[in-house]
């Protein structure tokens, strides 16, 4: 049952990361061009140029708000990323020479 629901949770989750694609592409686009543009407000000398910077960081943090969407395919990104880890959880031991390492199974073998 365990194996059902993490395969229906990638399925799902795969779903929705796959038609929420461009919006994540246009929100990588729209705050690299907002960080672009700080960079370069804060490196302008004339008003003019901090204006023109301005106006072009206002309206990719339009555009950004605009890709809201994008967050929902983040979430099955991580939703994805976690069934995909959960599916094969297995534990495996290495076996050392350290007593310590496993004192339960030392202690059992000198109580016997």
């Amino acid at each position: 049952m365990k194996k059902f629901a993490l395969f229906l949770l990638g399925i799902v989750s795969l779903i929705v990361l796959l038609t929420h694609v461009g919006p994540m592409i246009g929100l990588i686009v729209s705050l690299a061009v907002l960080y672009f543009a700080f960079k370069k407000f804060n490196h302008a000398d004339s008003t003019a140029g901090k204006l023109l910077w301005a106006i072009i960081g206002t309206i990719a943090l339009i555009f950004s708000l605009g890709n809201v969407p994008a967050i929902v395919g983040i979430v099955a990104l991580a939703g994805l990323s976690f069934a995909y880890k959960a599916w094969d959880n297995k534990t495996d031991y290495v076996e050392s020479n350290n007593p310590f390492d496993h004192f339960e199974k030392e202690w059992k073998e000198f109580r016997s």
